[in-house]
């Protein structure tokens, strides 16, 4: 499975393009503010899901856009949920003026108290204390979507896929695997978001993983 590491980052183009997004922007701990600043990730965990130009994309937690922009590029519609309105500000900003301007619809407020809109594919990269809750809320959605992207700390994710037996295994193992096809993808070293994610030893890989509704 690849791994990347920090010296594979591209250069961003623009201050709009860097890991923190806009310049002056604090992030906020209480919202799990870990921006994913690395490229090679964002288009991979994009081409993962194998977007089509029909698509209608869900972004939990989009932040500057680095990855909404490449959404975008290859969705009919994108709607990114965001909580907090600096982060809401700074991308539409990023799209406006473009062809992506009138593609893009920013949804406001707590994902888990709203109504999830239709949509055929998620992509996110997962706060680390919403985690468990938002699954259990998309394996719920109707109507059925073809897959999701999701990005979470190592032990979240090694409990969605554990199997009878493990340590790690538990209901949130029995559901997701009843209900969804789920797999492991790659490793993402924590370097690659900014922050980076203060977490115990065996967290400092977050795991991106592909989960199909049966």
């Amino acid at each position: 499975m690849p791994k990347f590491r920090k010296e594979k980052l591209a250069k961003p183009e623009t201050p709009a393009q860097a890991a923190g997004g806009g310049q002056g922007i604090v992030f906020n701990k209480t919202f799990g503010q870990h921006i994913l600043k690395n490229p090679l990730v964002v288009n991979s965990m994009v081409e993962k899901a194998a977007i089509k130009s029909t698509d209608i994309c869900l972004e939990i937690g989009p932040g500057t856009g680095n990855m909404t922009v490449k959404l975008l590029e290859k969705a009919k519609k994108v709607i990114a949920c965001e909580v907090d309105p600096r982060m809401a500000a700074e991308l539409k900003k990023r799209v406006q003026g473009t062809d992506m301007q009138a593609k893009l619809h920013v949804m406001m407020g707590d994902v888990l108290k709203n109504e999830l809109p239709y949509f055929d594919c998620c992509v996110a990269n997962m706060p680390y204390q919403i985690s468990s809750p938002f699954v259990f809320k998309l394996l719920l959605h109707r109507p059925f979507f073809r897959c999701a992207i999701l990005m979470f700390q190592q032990e979240f994710a090694q409990r969605l896929v554990a199997q009878p037996g493990d340590k790690l295994y538990c209901r949130l193992s029995v559901n997701t695997q009843l209900l969804s096809r789920v797999n492991h993808i790659m490793k993402v070293g924590k370097n690659n978001f900014r922050p980076p994610p203060k977490v115990l030893a065996q967290r400092l890989y977050r795991l991106l993983l592909v989960l199909y509704l049966l």
